[in-house]
This record gives C-alpha cells, structure tokens and sequence, in this order.
C-alpha cells in the first residue's frame, strides 16, 4: 500500500496518553474495564437474540450485527492501547498501522449503514405494517447487511490505500493512541491535498446519505405516531423506537463534536478523547441501551435467566 522506497518509516510510534506511571495505571484499568464490560455486553446481546426466538426478527438481526461491529471496533483499538500502558516502547509497524486504520474505518463505516437500516426497519414497521414481512423479509436483511459490509470494506480500502500511500520521512511519532488520519497526515511530507479530498468526499457521501436515511424515517414515524389516536398506541410505537433514537444521538452527538472542535485548547488532547468515546465508549453504550430501554430485550432477558441458568 505504501511506495516502498518512497517511505522512509518502517515503525510508527504511538504517543497515547503521555504522563506519570500512576496516571497510565489508572487508564489501564479505565480501558480494561471498559474494553471487557464492552465484550461481555455485546457477547450477551448476540447471545440472548440467538437463542431467544421472540428475538428472531429483522430489527434484532440489525442489532445482532451492531454488535458484531462494535465487538470488532473495540477490538481493533483497546488490545493495542492496552499493551501500550504498560511496556515502554510503543511501536507499531506499518504493516500493523495500516492494518489498524483500516478496520478502524470499516467499523466506523459499518456503524452508520447499520443504524440507518435499523431505522428503516422502524419506518416499514410503523408506516407499512401490513407489508413488513413482505419488504423485511430474511432475504432482503441478509443483502442489505451484506451490502453494508462490501460498501464499508470498499470505503475502508480507498482511505487506506490513500492515506498509506503518502510518503512518509520525517518524524515516525503519532500523537494518538492509534492509527489515524489526521495524526498520520501530519507526519507525511506529501502533498495531502488530493488525500483531504478523497477523504472528505467518501465521508461526507456515506455521513449525509446515512443521516438522510435516519432523518426522513423518523420524521415519517413521527408523522405516522401522531396519526394514532390513544395514548397507549403512541406510547407503543414510539417505545420501539426509542433505543434505535438513543443509539443514533450519541453516535452522530460524537461525531459533530469530532468535527466541529471548539478554536481553544490543544486539538489533539480534544481529539483524543472524543476518539476514546466513539471508539470505545459507543461499542459500551450500545448492548446496555437496547437492554434497559427496550422492553422485548428486558423480559427475553428475564425469561432466559429463569428458564436456562435459574435451576427449577
């Protein structure tokens, strides 16, 4: 991916989070804790929607897929950060870096396409129910889950290759815990002009395509929850939203205060620590926010307790 001669680093060095051997104490068990919390909350969720057949249904095979990725996404970044706290030589090959970044975005891309079907689903299921089973069916799930992960793969490889693909001979210090693209820019002495353009384009197509999916369907299900006549209706249709409309916040919440940083302070400590909310945080947030704003996941969760670890 890289021009051979025209690199002349071999070996990144991530900076992380500079500081005293107590603060990286302190952050190694944050991170653990986290990362396993993260683990075990997405193993459960795929778990439960396996072997719960009320849970066999599109909305929860979207989930399960959710799931899938964040177990990925946190395991493409919290590993490394780890080992990284605790040994001195912080290296990473090139190889390895882009390795990284390229999961890293094929998370990232997964993310977005996932929520935005899953709110699709909810449009079908609230404005068309007579024909849900019909537009939703097991076959139309598995191709759009399928085409999400071809479109991220593809959208992962086009910034990889271009990003690794910029010459490389100066420092070999990345001021991130992990691979990214602005840091890695930064240590490129190549023009990254063409490299801002492509990388703002594939972005930008997937992030406003996404958003638009995400805002068109739930201005339709709002319209179609204002329809229904008793309290009870609408307080029925809007709970099966609601964990889907928590997800969605916080993702793109994150997402805007990544991009739109405040002028003041140092960009990259800012950077940092939005990278670790929508990096490791989200994949956390995700499993607990479907189990305790979702009332079919809570009573599955019940019955399974009850019914397969609970001895009678």
């Amino acid at each position: 991916m890289a021009h051979g001669n025209h690199t002349g680093v071999s070996v990144f060095i991530l900076l992380g989070f500079p500081g005293s051997q107590s603060l990286q104490a302190v952050l190694f068990g944050m991170f653990l804790l986290i990362y396993t919390m993260s683990l075990a909350g997405n193993l459960s969720m795929i778990t439960l929607i396996r072997i719960e057949t009320r849970l066999h249904t599109p909305m929860y095979f979207f989930l399960s897929n959710l799931s899938l990725v964040d177990i990925t996404y946190s395991s493409t970044i919290s590993p490394r950060t780890l080992v990284n706290f605790l040994v001195e030589h912080k290296d990473i090959s090139f190889a390895g870096c882009a390795t990284q970044f390229f999961f890293h975005s094929f998370c990232a891309y997964s993310e977005v396409l996932l929520l935005a079907m899953m709110a699709y689903d909810r449009f079908v299921a609230i404005c068309k129910p007579l024909l849900y089973t019909r537009i939703m069916s097991p076959k139309v799930c598995v191709c759009l889950v399928a085409a999400s992960y071809f479109y991220a793969s593809f959208n992962a490889g086009v910034h990889t290759i271009t990003l690794f693909s910029m010459s490389f001979c100066g420092s070999n210090i990345i001021d991130h815990f992990f691979c990214d693209i602005p840091p890695l820019q930064k240590l490129s002495c190549s023009d990254t002009h063409r490299d801002d353009i492509v990388h703002f384009v594939f972005s930008a197509l997937s992030g406003i395509s996404t958003a638009l999916v995400v805002i068109i369907s739930y201005i339709c299900i709002m319209l179609a929850i204002l329809r229904i006549h008793s309290n009870e209706g609408r307080r029925k249709a809007f709970s099966t939203c609601a964990s889907h409309l928590t997800a969605v916040s916080i993702l793109y919440g994150a997402l805007f205060f990544m991009y739109f940083r405040p002028t003041s302070g140092n960009p990259s400590d800012y950077d940092k620590v939005v990278s670790v909310f929508y990096t490791l945080v989200i994949p956390l947030l995700n499993p607990l926010i479907y189990s305790l704003r979702n009332k079919e996941v809570k009573d599955a969760l019940k019955r399974t307790i009850y019914q397969k670890i609970i001895p009678h």
